[in-house]
């Protein structure tokens, strides 16, 4: 199945889009070419700006407490393992504790290293890493790969509890859902309502890898409206007209 994921707020639409960027760093860094690694420096720019909000780190925070004392209103509830429950409630209080104690915001260590500012800086500009523009990185680039790596995994370093954050944060937003259904978008469209009980926070939509389609997401916390499209061998997408079945799941 084809998963694709749809955020209902700011918040959890901030926490996907660092995720990606954490997982793309992660993939780059353990590769070896210094092409690799100089786009896992541009991704760990990209974390530092999205990170960069100044209500970020504070929310996060906020998010792993409220997470804390709803989830030790669970402790002796019939089919409840307490020891389960006791593991959980100790990483999330060893997470919370390692990104409250980090001093200022992610990455913000690396805005007084110049030679990555300089690095930074210089990306916009088309070509603009050259080796007659920054001949220290060039020569950076021309280092081992175990050297670079090591470098790389260092810069990172003050980036990785907020990283812990957003995956635990995920990981029990995920987990906080009531069971998939099955619907069939009717000639390619569905439209949903969403339970006015409930906080959803995620649309998680799961497709036939069989099927060549792409949805479309939009709404808000009381409707939703999927529209399924496939694509053109240009590579623009048009409506399908076929009835489709899809596995819907909403995360609270």
């Amino acid at each position: 199945m084809s998963l694709y994921e749809h955020p209902f707020n700011e918040h959890v639409r901030t926490y996907l889009r660092l995720e990606h960027l954490y997982a793309r760093l992660e993939a780059l860094v353990a590769r070896e070419t210094p092409l690799d690694h100089h786009f896992a420096l541009v991704t760990l720019f990209d974390i530092m700006e999205a990170t960069n909000r100044p209500d970020l780190k504070s929310h996060v925070l906020n998010a792993l407490e409220k997470q804390k004392s709803f989830l030790a209103g669970f402790r002796n509830q019939p089919g409840v393992s307490n020891a389960s429950l006791d593991a959980t409630l100790r990483h999330l209080a060893q997470v919370f504790r390692q990104l409250q104690d980090q001093q200022g915001k992610p990455g913000q260590d690396l805005a007084g290293n110049e030679w990555l500012m300089a690095i930074r800086n210089r990306l916009p500009i088309p070509g603009g890493t050259c080796s007659f523009d920054l001949p220290s990185y060039a020569a950076w680039q021309r280092r081992d790969a175990a050297s670079r790596h090591k470098n790389l995994q260092d810069w990172s370093a003050s980036l990785r509890p907020m990283e812990a954050a957003i995956t635990l944060l995920l990981q029990l937003l995920r987990s906080s859902t009531d069971k998939a259904q099955m619907m069939v978008a009717d000639k390619g469209v569905l439209q949903l309502k969403v339970p006015r009980s409930r906080s959803v926070q995620l649309l998680r939509l799961e497709l036939a890898d069989t099927l060549p389609l792409v949805p479309e997401i939009s709404g808000n916390q009381l409707l939703l409206s999927i529209r399924l499209m496939h694509p053109t061998p240009t590579g623009a997408l048009q409506a399908t007209t076929d009835d489709t079945p899809i596995k819907i799941t909403l995360c609270a």
